[in-house]
This record gives structure tokens, sequence and C-alpha cells, in this order.
């Protein structure tokens, strides 16, 4: 795990114990090592460091301003799905020319934003956004810059939720619309296209996917020089995995063996949008356990974080490592790590064999450092919990512990 190791039998995030920020800042909580978060953006920046070319990180993966600011600090831009992601980008100093807007639901005031801040480039995601885009900055007396991001059809072999470049999903545009998509790019006066994307699906472990889609995006490319479009810009998405539960995931220099022969063909400039891969393993949720309950044969421990703290395993099924704060124990035992929230789907793990636990113990639950906080929630009016970063010894609160006060401060009661 990537800033988090054993030492003297207990679990640190750099220099610090785990069980010094719980005590100090209470459970539930997040932990991110920041010198995790660049120890994998430079894995991946350096890998591509022969074209030019562009590292923005996904905010959609772990958006703490912190972690996007020392990112920002090493050179990296942002990948954007919202407005609200822009403005989080800008406020921790990524320079606008370096956010990449993607997103299937963009709205006009959202593209407005965007145009008025000067981001680098939108990910366009279909027809009838090029339109929108373009008419957008036809008012504003603007020319919006385009990516079209192209479904190749290309297999990731992940998890189906997260398959993002098959031609059945949501995202892209069809290939076989291309005639339609040049005759509407042709059409359309407010807007420059000089790049193409395409992003195939997230925790991927193989490289071969990334090589057949860098392949199409390439014959793409040259079709469209020949057709007269001045594409000198290839986004290929992110989607690297990692290791969750004993995964040899391949590193970015192997997807790179790949890729750059297809940007260096081209002569283009290459634009990654990685985030699980830099933020997976860098982030930690700390609980404690509230109750070890015996129901006949099936031992429940449960714990004062829930769904509402980290989803992805209700959502995906998903896999955690889990381990006592205070290192390896014994005996083992086969229980289920469930939450606090009425829902039969809030769990962590089912039958995992895990060290006895009494109740107060402080267990932590690895790989959450993407996908974790920010699909948090407040169902059952649970507040959201802090953030907290670590850079060798020294750790602070990054975000605050919502209160109660907070989850009833933009209601009112009509009587």
């Amino acid at each position: 795990m990537h800033g988090f190791h054993l030492k003297n039998n207990r679990w640190h995030s750099d220099g610090v114990p785990l069980s010094r920020i719980a005590e100090k800042v209470g459970t539930p909580c997040y932990v991110y090592s920041l010198p995790a978060f660049e120890s994998q953006f430079g894995e991946i920046d350096r890998a591509y460091r022969s074209v030019p070319h562009l590292v923005a990180y996904s905010l959609k993966a772990n958006g703490n301003l912190s972690v996007i600011r020392a990112l920002a600090r090493l050179g990296s831009g942002a990948d954007v799905v919202s407005g609200g992601e822009l403005f989080k980008a800008r406020k921790a100093g990524v320079p606008a020319e370096k956010v990449i807007f993607a997103g299937v639901g963009k709205t006009d005031d959202e593209i407005a934003y965007a145009l008025k801040e000067g981001i680098g480039y939108f990910n366009v995601e279909s027809i009838p956004e090029i339109k929108a885009i373009n008419e957008v900055a036809r008012k504003m007396k603007k020319i919006a810059p385009i990516a079209i991001r192209f479904n190749p059809d290309v297999d990731p072999h992940t998890h189906h939720y997260i398959t993002t470049g098959k031609k059945e999903t949501k995202f892209g545009v069809y290939l076989g619309d291309l005639e339609l998509v040049m005759k509407t790019v042709r059409e359309c006066r407010s807007v420059r296209w000089t790049a193409v994307h395409a992003h195939i699906g997230s925790q991927m472990t193989q490289t071969g996917p990334v090589g057949m889609a860098a392949r199409v995006v390439e014959k793409l490319v040259l079709r469209l020089r020949r057709e007269g479009f001045a594409i000198h810009t290839v986004n290929l998405g992110g989607g690297y995995g990692i290791d969750y539960r004993g995964e040899k995931p391949p590193k970015a220099s192997q997807y790179a063996r790949l890729v750059l022969p297809v940007i260096q063909r081209l002569n283009a400039t290459l634009i990654l949008e990685p985030g699980r891969f830099i933020s997976g393993n860098s982030g930690v949720l700390l609980m404690r356990v509230i109750y070890v309950k015996q129901s006949g044969s099936k031992t429940f421990y449960i714990v004062d974080a829930g769904m509402s703290e980290l989803i992805r395993p209700s959502l995906y099924d998903a896999y955690h490592r889990i381990a006592p704060a205070l290192g390896p124990q014994k005996p083992v035992k086969t229980v289920d790590v469930v939450g606090p929230i009425c829902e039969s789907g809030d769990f962590f793990a089912k039958n995992r064999k895990l060290p006895l636990a009494r109740r107060g113990d402080l267990l932590v639950v690895f790989s959450a450092g993407a996908y974790g906080s920010v699909m948090g929630s407040t169902y059952n009016a649970r507040p959201l919990p802090p953030e907290v970063v670590v850079r060798g010894t020294r750790f602070q609160v990054a975000r605050q512990r919502q209160t109660w006060q907070d989850l009833v401060r933009l209601e009112k009661i009509w009587s």
C-alpha cells in the first residue's frame, strides 16, 4: 500500500501511527498520504516523458483540495466532469489551460463557465453536445476548443459498471457516426476540433485493451487529417488498475510501451486522465468496532462507518482489504463487517477471515483513496467524515467533519 506500512506492529501513514490520527480526529475518517499521491503521479509522468504530454488528474476519483494542490505543484492538470469540479480545480491552483472538461451531460451554464475560465478542452460525448457548445460559444463570441470522444468498442475486461468503451455504453460517439460528426463540426463555426479522445474503462489490469484502443485512435486521427481536420492531440483517458486484493496490475511504463509508438508516429501531444492509479492506494478509511454481534453461528463486526462513507462494496461488490490498526493478530474468525445504515447492502466484507475484535478496536480499510469520500452521502442523516492529509511526521485535517447543524444549514421549515 503506497504510503502505508507496519512499524512496531502498528499501521502508519508515512511517519504517523494511524491510531494517533484516530484518537485526535475521531472515526470514521479518511487518511491520505500526500507523498504517495505524488509518487504515483511521478510514475505515470515519467513513463511518457519522451513525448509532449499532460497528465490531467481525474478529480472524480478524489477531489480533496490539498491533494489537487499537491499534484498541481508537480505540473498536473485536471480532468473534470462538472462545473463544481472545475471550480475546485481552479481553487486548488490548476491552470485553466490544463483543465479537460469531460462528462456526457454538460449544461449550458457549465459550458459558459468553462469558456469564461479558458479551459484547455471540452471532451465532447455526442453530436447534440457539439451543437450546444457551438451555440454557447457563439453567443459569447468565443471559439471553443474540443476533443471528440469516440467509442472504440474495446472491452477493457473490468466490472461492467465501469466499462465505458463498449458501443452499448452511454459514453462517447459511435465510430459509425463519423461522417455525421465531421459534417456537424464543419457547420459549427464556433468550435475548434484539434483532439481525439478515447477512454475504455476503469480498473483495467491488462495492457492489451489500451494498446488496441490506441491503434483504433491512430487510424481515426490519420483519416481525420486526410479529411482536413488538424488533429494534433490524442487523449487516451485513464483507467489504469491498482492492487486491491493481490492483483498484479501493469506499471505505467508497460502501458507506455504500447502507447508511445502510436503518439510518436502521429507526432501528437498526449493527454492522460489517471485517477484511481494515483489515488487508490494512497488513502485509507479508519473505523471503529461498535459492537461484536453473535447471531446463531454468524458473527458481525458492526462498525461506525457504512455505505454512506464507502459505497464501493455495496455498489460493485468491491473488495477492500481490512486489518486491525495494531497490525497482524490471531486467532482468526470468519465474520461479516457491516455498518450502521438501515440497508441490508450496508457492508464492507462478508465471510471474511479477520482477527478477533472487541468493542472500540480500530480497523483500517485499505485502497480507499479513490471513489471513497467523493461518493459519500449523508444518508440516514450521517455527517460526512473528515479527510486527513499526512506528510512525513505531520498530519492535518484537510476537510472537517460535518456537524448535525451542517446537515440542516440549507433547509427551511415551512409552516
